[in-house]
């Protein structure tokens, strides 16, 4: 049975890679867990999205596996700069063309 990734229905709390205080929060591995990771940290619902509509489980774990390397990452970068001004709200995400 696959583990619950949701934190408490309706905590709200801090996203770690935006840092806007949001509603929801769910876990996201640092790397991921087919790669044998096991370190978790709490993000906002769209920052989850956007990070698995963008890379792959293997460039994560090979090159993103930490929030400073993500938070570098240029792609990640912008859309922090737009998300950050957004209200805690659904944001639509699109697949990355390189992962469609």
């Amino acid at each position: 049975m696959e583990p619950d990734l949701r934190l408490s229905t309706g905590e709200a709390g801090t996203c770690a890679l935006c840092e806007r205080r949001v509603s929801g929060l769910t876990r996201h591995h640092l790397r991921p867990r087919e790669h044998g990771g096991t370190d978790t940290v709490p993000l906002c619902s769209p920052c989850h999205r956007q990070v698995h509509a963008l890379f792959t489980n293997n460039t994560l774990a090979g090159e993103l596996d930490s929030l400073e390397k993500l938070r570098a990452e240029p792609r990640i970068r912008n859309y922090l700069r737009w998300v950050r001004r957004q209200p805690d709200a659904h944001v639509r995400v699109r697949k990355s063309k390189s992962r469609r």
